[in-house]
């Protein structure tokens, strides 16, 4: 006998009421939630109206032309960030070009190929990578991979490469190539668990179609899963993209820091990240400030520009639900 109902004196079961349910706590719960994600969406709107602010003189002064110019002279008061776009975008796009590769060999061999008693340590000590500070990148990158780089596979690739543009002497260890691989190792996490989930939600179904055709396993992995995959895949490429192009102090420890723009990765270069980073504590209120602010400004909305990009790659591939481990 349930607790909705009794049994009378005559035997037959009488039905008990029950209070409705009260709908209180789904009415808070959304209410709540609700809230929590307008305040993140709130601090966007105010974030970009600050730097809307701040950056209005500069603004107002350069136009356009402050995105065409590279001359950057506090002491004049003139101002322009090409060089700071060009490396921005250098050293972002190389490093997506050497994590790409590695991130996705990775994800293969974790889904597809490793068996159960590596892949869950793989995948940790893949984020624990993950969650290392940028600054700690910085100063391994500053004390340990640039002296490496610059007395070791520098000069042979200026020995047998030097040929080309990209490659031309004098060697600086503090150099756009040391920060493209910095940023390489840090963006590498994240490619490799969106890949991973991405692998992960491509029907066993297609797998097993290719087996039965007679594929071998590396024609099950080219066809059947990086096929289905590559709208993901590309998703993964752009938020470590969105990770790349933020990047602040592991760059400036590494990049050089200097204004120019040069076609070899050997020179020295700056970012718009690590530009602000170096001058803005040191920076008086007035157009240098606005100037800043600026370049805050623009990389915040190549940022978002990104991660949107992104997102809705990923959330339309295939029409499937990723799934987490």
């Amino acid at each position: 006998m349930n607790g909705a109902t009794a049994t009378g004196k005559t035997g037959i079961p009488a039905r008990i009421s029950l209070p409705p349910p009260s709908k209180t706590g789904d009415k808070v719960f959304r209410l709540l939630t609700w809230a929590m994600a307008l305040v993140v969406l709130i601090l966007l709107i105010l974030l970009a109206l600050t730097l809307c602010q701040g950056s209005a003189e500069s603004l107002s002064k350069f136009g356009w032309n402050y995105f065409v110019h590279t001359n950057w002279d506090p002491v004049n008061g003139d101002f322009g960030a090409l060089a700071f776009i060009f490396g921005t975008f250098v050293s972002s796009l190389l490093g997506l070009l050497i994590a790409l590769p590695l991130s996705l060999g990775t994800a293969i061999y974790l889904t597809e190929l490793a068996p159960a008693w590596i892949r869950q340590p793989a995948i940790s000590m893949i984020e624990m990578l993950a969650a290392i500070p940028s600054v700690v990148f910085g100063f391994w990158g500053m004390s340990v991979l640039v002296p490496w780089l610059q007395n070791g596979p520098y000069p042979v690739l200026a020995k047998y490469l030097g040929f080309l543009p990209l490659f031309h002497e004098p060697i600086s260890g503090r150099c756009m190539l040391s920060a493209a691989i910095v940023i390489a190792i840090m963006i590498l996490p994240i490619i490799t668990s969106i890949s991973r989930e991405v692998f992960r939600a491509v029907p066993d179904s297609q797998r097993e179609a290719a087996y039965a055709l007679g594929a071998t396993r590396w024609e099950v992995t080219r066809l059947a899963v990086l096929r289905f995959s590559i709208r993901g895949i590309f998703g993964a490429a752009m938020l470590g993209l969105g990770r790349a192009l933020g990047e602040t102090m592991a760059v400036t420890m590494v990049i050089g820091n200097a204004d120019k723009i040069s076609g070899s990765l050997f020179s020295a270069g700056n970012t718009l990240a690590s530009k602000m980073a170096n001058e803005y504590a040191e920076t008086p209120s007035g157009l240098h400030l606005s100037a800043l602010f600026e370049l805050g400004l623009m990389l915040l909305l190549v940022t978002v520009v990104t991660n949107i990009v992104a997102r809705a790659l990923i959330g339309a591939m295939g029409g499937r639900k990723l799934v987490r481990p």
